[in-house]
């Protein structure tokens, strides 16, 4: 173990947190998660909390599934309820209104929902990469956020468009002027059948529908060399993704809850280091908790995400301050085309911690690598349609 590596182990091995935990589980050792965690039958108690996912049940939210499968979240003395998610449900809105304990859902659509007065809080940043595109046909000859001036670009809304909007101030255009932008169904058939010039994509899914769909001129599946790729994190404009979000005055108050967040966020991100080592199954972990992607699909996805989270050269879930900063710089200075901004004025303190990601790694212990540092993604072949 490096000293670095040693060093994060320590953090916050303090009498309180370590206490409380070793009291809800009933064990003298709090930190032994090992590779499955520790004995559930251990546990005196096991509290109930519930999770909201941003969509539906599908590889983005493996390693949550992966942490109730494997028994990570039993291990920390946590029956955890994972909520689907759905296009009318805001995660951060279902939190705010005490519907559910924690909440995923990214940054700057949060943190416009605490300008409006929600009081919740970041307490691990999962993914640090942002992964979403726009991809064209290779001859529309749209390489860059420049070449959208003229053109049809879809989009999903609901906060899924500000990296585009950014991309396209960036470049000086005039969105209500200078670019046709259209609202987007959640998939690939606007652009496939020219309805758009470009259409928004996940590198986890919306672009993998497009390499499934087969070629009306070969017969064959598309490939790469048919559609060209912008990504906002390469263009510049990325903001943070999914990242765990809980109520920020419970946090403060309620010291029960804080040691909840703590050993939730230790087993989810132990989960998510076992879907980095473990693709396929995990794949099918999430494809049994209720998913209806198809088996390459799902894999594609498991892959494709693992890429925005690892390598973890800080440590798994904690939050970078230059990527926050450009987050909430590009909320407060990109307009729509109404020109009103993602946030009116930067955050207020209290936004974020890493409090409890830190806390959350001391318990992990040796049970997971929360780095990552020997990643490397896997080859994942699409078959039509994702099955």
């Amino acid at each position: 173990m490096t000293n670095r590596k040693k060093s994060l182990k320590a953090i916050a091995v303090g009498a309180t947190v370590l206490g409380l935990v070793a009291a809800a589980c009933g064990s003298d050792d709090a930190t032994d998660s090992g590779g499955s965690g520790s004995d559930a039958a251990a546990c005196e108690t096991t509290g109930s909390v519930s999770l909201q996912l941003q969509w539906f049940t599908q590889a983005q939210f493996a390693g949550y599934y992966a942490a109730a499968d494997k028994g990570f979240y039993a291990a920390q003395c946590l029956d955890v309820e994972i909520k689907e998610g759905a296009v009318e449900i805001v995660p951060q809105a279902e939190l705010a209104t005490g519907n559910v304990d924690f909440a995923i859902a990214w940054v700057p659509k949060a943190l416009q929902t605490r300008e409006a007065g929600a009081d919740i809080v970041n307490i691990s940043q999962v993914f640090a990469r942002s992964g979403t595109l726009q991809v064209s046909f290779a001859d529309s000859g749209i390489t860059s956020p420049a070449d959208f001036a003229g053109k049809t670009i879809g989009n999903w809304g609901f906060g899924n468009e500000y990296e585009l909007f950014a991309a396209i101030g960036a470049e000086g255009l005039d969105p209500a002027s200078d670019v046709t932008l259209v609202g987007q169904q959640f998939d690939m058939v606007a652009l496939l059948e020219g309805e758009i010039d470009a259409a928004e994509a996940m590198t986890y899914n919306e672009y993998a529908m497009v390499l499934e769909a087969i070629n009306p001129d070969t017969g064959e599946l598309f490939t790469a060399d048919d559609f060209n790729v912008i990504s906002y994190e390469e263009a510049g404009v990325g903001m943070l993704q999914d990242a765990v979000w809980a109520d920020a005055g419970r946090l403060a108050d309620d010291a029960e809850y804080k040691d909840q967040a703590t050993r939730f966020v230790a087993a989810s991100l132990q989960g998510w280091a076992y879907c980095r080592d473990n693709l396929a199954e995990c794949a099918t972990i999430v494809t049994n908790a209720g998913s209806t992607l198809g088996e390459s699909h799902q894999q594609w996805m498991m892959n494709e995400v693992n890429k925005l989270i690892w390598p973890a050269p800080d440590g798994v879930g904690l939050l970078n301050s230059a990527d926050w900063d450009r987050t909430v710089t590009i909320s407060q200075s990109t307009p729509n085309l109404e020109g009103a901004t993602v946030l009116t004025a930067a955050p207020s303190d209290g936004a974020f911690t890493t409090e409890i990601t830190k806390a959350a790694w001391a318990l992990v212990g040796d049970g997971a690598d929360l780095f990552g540092n020997d990643y490397a993604p896997e080859t994942v072949v699409l078959k039509e349609g994702g099955n």
